[in-house]
This record gives C-alpha cells, sequence and structure tokens, in this order.
C-alpha cells in the first residue's frame, strides 16, 4: 500500500535524518524533492501547495534549526502536515431517527456494490447493526442480483423488489427499512460523468432524505478521483468518502488529495477483495505508513480479531511458566497467523522497518512463506492426538509416517521439530530471568 509514496518521501527525507545542524539550505534542497516526490505520486497540486507551505513556514526557525536533532523535527513537522492533509478521524455518524439512511454513489466500477456489502458486515459485526442493503442501479446486468448475493454472504437483508424504476425502489426500500437500524442504498454509476446520472441520484437524494451521503472512489485512479468528487459534490451534499482498493494504491494520490479537495471526511478505506477487509480510516496510521513507521493500531487491532483472547492467555501463561509447549499449541500460533494473511500482509503496519520491509516483501513476493505454514500445519494434522501432545514420542519410524501422511520430506518435520525445541528453549530462558520483566532487564531494557 502507497509504496511508490512511501519510497519517494523516504529518500527526499533522507538527506536530513540523523544531522546535528540543518541550514535552510538543506531544508530547501529536501522541500524541492519532496514537491517532486508527491508530483510523482499524482498528487493534486492544491494538496502540494498547502502541504509543502506548512511544513516550510514550520520547519525553517531557530527553533528547529538550533534543536536537538533537527532532522528528525523536520521528519515530524512533515508527518503532522500529512495527518493535517489527511484530516481528522472521522467516525460515520448515525445518530438519526431509524433507519439511518446511508446513500453510496459513484462512478461504475468503483466498487460501489462491493462497498455496500463490506459496510453491512462492518455495521453488523462492529456495532451490532441490523442492515437492510438495496440496489437502485437498474442498469448494469446483474447488478441488483450481486448486491443480494452480498447480502446472504454478509447475512443482513435486502431489498426483493421487482420494479425497474429507481425512484420506485427506494420508496419501497424506505419503507422496508422501517424494521432495521441502516439502510444502504446502492446507486447506479456511469463509465464517465453525465447529466442523466446526476439528476437521477439528485432525485434519490430529495426522495431519500439520507443521514449520508458517501462517495466511493478508486484510490487507484489517482489525481483523477478529484473531478468526479467535485462534480458529485456539486450535485449532492456529499457527507464523507469511502476510499476503494487503497491496497492497490502504491502511488497515494487520491488518499492525498480527496480531503483536501472536497473538505468531506474519509470515513472508510478498502484494503482487499474480501467482505472483512474494510477498515475505517485514520490519518495518523496513513502518515506512519506513508513515512514507513507503521501503523501500531491497525496492527494490534488485526491480531486482536484474528486471536482467541481466552486461547492467547492460556497460551502465554503456559509459556511463561516453562511447562513445555506442545504441538497442539504450534498449531494455535500458526493457525492465527494464517487467518492474519500471513507475514506479509503486516509488513505495512509494523514499526520501525525501514529498508528491511522491501528487502523481506521481495523474500515473500513468491508467496513461499505462505505455502510453508499450510505445510507445517498439514504435518502437525497428520501426527496422532498423542504425538500432538507428546513431542518426545516422534521417533524415527513416526516421523517416517506422518512426513508421509502430510505428503511432504522428513526433513520439512525436521525442521517443525526444531522450530518447537527452539520455543522450548526461550520459554526456559524466560522464566530463569523472571519472565517479560526480568528479560528486558537483562538486555537493558525496561517493560512498559
Amino acid at each position: 500500500m502507497l509504496e511508490f509514496l512511501q519510497d519517494k518521501l523516504s529518500n527526499a527525507l533522507s538527506s536530513l535524518r540523523g544531522k546535528g545542524v540543518l541550514t535552510e539550505a538543506d531544508v530547501e534542497a529536501a522541500l524541492r524533492e519532496l514537491r517532486v516526490a508527491l508530483l510523482e505520486a499524482d498528487v493534486a497540486l492544491p494538496a502540494i501547495k498547502q502541504l509543502l507551505g506548512n511544513v516550510k513556514a514550520k520547519a525553517i526557525g531557530d527553533a528547529t534549526l538550533k534543536g536537538i536533532n533537527p532532522g528528525q523535527q523536520v521528519v515530524k513537522i512533515v508527518y503532522d502536515e500529512l495527518v493535517a492533509l489527511l484530516g481528522e478521524e472521522t467516525p460515520l455518524e448515525l445518530r438519526s431517527p431509524q433507519p439511518a439512511v446511508l446513500l453510496l454513489c459513484g462512478l461504475q466500477g468503483g466498487g460501489k456494490t462491493t462497498s455496500a456489502g463490506k459496510l453491512a458486515k462492518w455495521l453488523q459485526e462492529k456495532q451490532s447493526k441490523r442492515v437492510l442493503l438495496a440496489s437502485l442501479d437498474v442498469y448494469r446486468p446483474a447488478a441488483i442480483e450481486q448486491l443480494q448475493q452480498l447480502a446472504e454472504r454478509v447475512g443482513c437483508g435486502v431489498l426483493n423488489h421487482a420494479s425497474t424504476n429507481p425512484l420506485t425502489r427506494a420508496k419501497a426500500a424506505l419503507q422496508e427499512a422501517k424494521g432495521y437500524d441502516v439502510l444502504i442504498l446502492d446507486t447506479a454509476g456511469r463509465t464517465v460523468l453525465d447529466d442523466a446520472l446526476m439528476t437521477e441520484l439528485q432525485a434519490i437524494h430529495k426522495l431519500a432524505k439520507p443521514t449520508a451521503t458517501l462517495l466511493v472512489a478508486d484510490a487507484q485512479t489517482g489525481q483523477a478521483a478529484v473531478p468526479v468528487a467535485e462534480a458529485f459534490k456539486a450535485a449532492v451534499p456529499l457527507t464523507g468518502l469511502i476510499l476503494t482498493r487503497l491496497d492497490g494504491d502504491a502511488r497515494g494520490g487520491a488518499v492525498l488529495s480527496l480531503r483536501h479537495i472536497t473538505g468531506v471526511p474519509i470515513h472508510f478505506v478498502g484494503v482487499g477483495e474480501k467482505l472483512d477487509q474494510l477498515e475505517p480510516f485514520r490519518p495518523a496510521g496513513v502518515a506512519g505508513r506513508i513515512l514507513g513507521q507503521g501503523d501500531v493500531v491497525a496492527l494490534v487491532e488485526k491480531v486482536q480479531a484474528a486471536t482467541n483472547q481466552d486461547e492467547a492467555a492460556a497460551l502465554e501463561k503456559k509459556f511463561l511458566s516453562g511447562a513445555g509447549l506442545n504441538f497442539n499449541d504450534l498449531k494455535k500460533q500458526l493457525q492465527m497467523l494464517n487467518r492474519l494473511g500471513g507475514f506479509a500482509s503486516m509488513l505495512d503496519l509494523m514499526p520501525g522497518m525501514g529498508a528491511m520491509k522491501t528487502q523481506l516483501q521481495e523474500k515473500l513476493a513468491d508467496g513461499q512463506a505462505e505455502k510453508t505454514l499450510k505445510r507445517q500445519l498439514a504435518l502437525i494434522d497428520s501426527m496422532t492426538p498423542q504425538e500432538r501432545k507428546n513431542p518426545t514420542l516422534l521417533n524415527g519410524k513416526r516421523r517416517l509416517r506422518i512426513a508421509k501422511g502430510a505428503g511432504r520430506e522428513v526433513s520439512e518435520l525436521n525442521k517443525l521439530v526444531k522450530q518447537l525445541d527452539q520455543l522450548n528453549q526461550m520459554a526456559k530462558m524466560m522464566k530463569g530471568a523472571g519472565g517479560l520483566a526480568g528479560m528486558a532487564k537483562l538486555l537493558g531494557g525496561q517493560r512498559r
């Protein structure tokens, strides 16, 4: 995500990092490189001017140039201004007489229908809302059927109405939604902006009186998303944005431009094709990713969502007790990593990766890590319950049978056994040192 912008901004700021003293010429040179980087990332010119103007005003001054580690101070200023450009974190406001009506609009192919399904799932699971989906797109072939299928997968309500008139369908949806908390209206799009699209959207808006009108925009279109957003804002009073395909947006033009140009907040971003890959938009997290500082909040939430808290607590207790982990314990950890999407899916979120991130991405690009994970799970599944519980039973004959049952080589099983041994050795070291706090003390650190 945003790899191009990350690389460009990192290079532009590299001359400042670690410098003990900065001159005004140093800052000016870095700002020129930042400008080129942002232009190449397809960021809208007004957004660039505001960002760099604010950075320059704060970076060139006695307090910064004479401060401790002024280079790092300038990087912090850039971070703060990126956050300011992206706007405040703004949750979707649904406090209104039931049902709250969310009107989704945008061009065809921008991801409106998929976003409607993702949003319904998020509202159900995160806010315990009863959601009704309604398609008002009577033009695109199978658009209504697509939303019905999404509703079935999500487990929410869906409008089942025979009319092919968008306004008639909207009236029926408003009537049917009286037993729901939220009604999501998925409007029609076009491949290009046209008067018919806007006239129909205005009529639907007037009828539905939505709680929120959300523009769904494809982040991969870059700066081209700006005139589209301006046109929709001129037609109906937009209240927020959903950016789709941010996981494939290496350049970053749309995400850094739309909030500044439209003046409305980005509520959600789509970060994958799966229905659970919709995230609330966090400006601080995105700015951190752009500058290679990671997004700790998103990382913690991702791990928590994939982890059974009771199992995790029990495993931690067992680990620190020095009782010895077995293959059942290792399987739980491998399954959690599998649910997270593998190590590659977390690289963007991990702070302090720096240049290591690119190296690791290259190693993980061919999917070998995920394949190894699945092979290890297959090996554990080929063991008997007794063997999983008591790894000391694995003699040569048993290892040959397990490997054959999983369709793998004995050498792979030996590596897995060694991996478990190393985990148990680490647990013994930590117990002997007095647990996590003791280990931190030995290493010269302090557990917080």
